[in-house]
């Protein structure tokens, strides 16, 4: 009688090529949303096309709509992406152990940085407002993201008002939007403002003056009174 031997092929392979579907599905993925950011970016919501990225991805429509559901989820996606990008990046700065003055001033410099390096950030922003936050409303991360970076904020002004060096009774989200609102503005309408004022926004100068300016701005609205009338 002949003696069977098992394979054991037929373990084996199922959990190799589970392993490779998993890898290849997240790089399908992030090449769709590599895609779809350039082209939210470039294109607004209504005017990107669900072929071009696909074809830019190297992928099909079908791939497209079976990962993100919809144009809608797809744009939803990438918002959401754009939003853990700049959290995660703050986050890494590890604004703890350094002194109050000088973390928010990291944390200016950070955002107009990182605004200044990812244009296409602003681009998704002002369509999303175009469209009253209409998807970033149905997203459950969200909020998540912008605890992150008000509960630095919130550290480092309780870290301040504590040493004496800032006021007491600043609100880490006032000053969120603050920083931002200065950083953003600048730089969303650089376009429009460069050709209203007369100058070019973009040129070194201009832009670094602006970063001075804001970070002035900020240092002298936390400035604990007592410690601003000691050195007046």
């Amino acid at each position: 009688m002949r003696k069977v031997v098992k394979s054991h092929r037929s373990k084996v392979t199922p959990r190799r090529r589970t392993a490779s579907s998993r890898r290849n599905s997240g790089e399908t993925q992030l090449k769709i949303l590599n895609a779809a950011t350039d082209e939210f970016a470039r294109w607004g919501y209504g005017g990107a096309r669900i072929d071009r990225i696909s074809r830019r991805a190297g992928t099909n429509d079908r791939s497209l709509y079976y990962y993100f559901g919809s144009k809608k989820g797809l744009f939803r996606a990438v918002l959401e992406r754009a939003y853990l990008g700049v959290a995660q990046a703050e986050y890494a700065l590890n604004l703890g152990h350094i002194d109050p003055i000088g973390a928010i001033k990291h944390v200016v410099e950070f955002t107009w940085k990182y605004y200044l390096a990812h244009p296409e950030l602003l681009s998704l922003l002002s369509t999303e407002n175009l469209h009253r936050g209409e998807h970033i409303r149905r997203s459950s991360l969200a909020a998540t993201f912008s605890a992150t970076q008000v509960a630095i904020l919130k550290d480092i002004l309780d870290r301040g008002a504590s040493s004496g060096v800032f006021r007491r009774g600043v609100q880490p989200v006032h000053m969120w939007m603050t920083i931002s609102g200065l950083c953003y503005f600048y730089l969303a309408n650089r376009y429009t403002l460069s050709t209203y004022l007369g100058f070019d926004l973009m040129q070194k100068q201009h832009r670094t003056d602006w970063l001075q300016h804001v970070t002035a701005i900020v240092l002298d609205y936390l400035a604990n009174e007592s410690e601003r009338t000691a050195s007046e």
